[in-house]
């Protein structure tokens, strides 16, 4: 009776190290073997958000980078290592946006699709550091064309992981893209009205390359493409003398950048005889709060565009 009962243990375990076996192995499948949604981690909400527009029922997509977080600086935390491990899909900027992360996307990419969006793009298309050569600016979700590019090259990793919902995100894409191109004509021909003399764009940092290149407007930084950089005083006078040069009207803070800097230069245009005002907050490594228009890609951006019109429109 003793080996009988041994021989039905050694059974019952095998049968139970076959199932979780066969459990492990599910895991690692695309999510149409059932209904469960695609599981997807995103750095900044500038993925995050489009990827959850054009994955639709599909997807559940967490952010880690929320409003007003500042991505050159920011370090994981045990529990944002934790919610990478846990995801099935995991997209970030790169091009050093998320520099202190790099580590860690390398480890993870070893056991799941892990995809620089940014690092997709033809170099040529990229804007380079002209402070420090060899680096590449990050910010190309201000080119609203290289945008869809990054996107696109995310929604085939969708379609590779999830085929048979590859149509269906395919479709999203084509609505979405054509809201992005329908933003694109709406900021040119509105930026278009700011008198030529004054299409300067003053900000805490260099962040706004791409967007300068794409509606012709120049763009001067206090800091460099990172907030690690430092600020001089030679940079804010600098400034102060490119804005008394060209009588430029006002100056810009960031959702993710102290302010001091720029408070730090229109009290020196001041002091000079040179007026300039606060234009108002713009959006640049961060978007606004979920639920909030400004916490839409759409959204944030035509904020962005609306302001900076608004500002630099008046007369001079």
């Amino acid at each position: 009776m003793k080996h009988r009962y041994r021989f039905i243990s050694v059974i019952t375990a095998m049968t139970v190290i076959l199932l979780l076996g066969a459990c492990n192995s599910s895991e690692g499948t695309s999510s149409d073997e059932g209904d469960e949604k695609i599981n997807i981690v995103t750095t900044i909400a500038q993925i995050g958000q489009p990827l959850e527009v054009i994955g639709g029922e599909h997807v559940h997509v967490e952010s880690l980078m929320g409003p007003g977080v500042d991505p050159h600086l920011y370090k994981a935390t045990q529990g944002d290592i934790n919610t990478l491990e846990s995801a099935d899909i995991v997209f970030y900027n790169g091009l050093n946006l998320e520099g202190n992360m790099n580590d860690i996307f390398a480890e993870i990419g070893k056991a799941k699709p892990v995809l620089a969006v940014g690092e997709s793009l033809a170099e040529t298309a990229l804007l380079d550091d002209e402070e420090e050569p060899g680096a590449t600016d990050p910010h190309i979700w201000f080119d609203i064309d290289l945008w869809k590019e990054a996107l696109d090259a995310a929604v085939d990793v969708l379609k590779e992981y999830a085929p048979n919902h590859a149509d269906e995100f395919e479709a999203n894409k084509t609505a979405y893209f054509a809201e992005l191109d329908n933003l694109k004509t709406e900021a040119s021909e509105l930026l278009g009205n700011i008198p030529e003399s004054q299409r300067i764009l003053v900000t805490a940092h260099d962040a706004f390359g791409y967007f300068g290149r794409l509606f012709d407007i120049e763009v001067v930084g206090l800091q460099g493409l990172s907030t690690e950089d430092e600020i001089g005083l030679s940079d804010i006078q600098s400034t102060i003398d490119i804005i008394a040069a060209h009588h430029v009207p006002a100056v810009f803070v960031e959702t993710s950048i102290n302010e001091n800097s720029i408070q730090a230069v229109i009290e020196g245009a001041k002091e000079a005889g040179v007026d300039v005002s606060l234009g108002g907050e713009l959006y640049s490594d961060a978007m606004g709060k979920a639920g909030t228009e400004e916490g839409t890609y759409l959204g944030m951006y035509r904020h962005n565009v609306e302001t900076i019109y608004e500002a630099l429109s008046e007369k001079e």
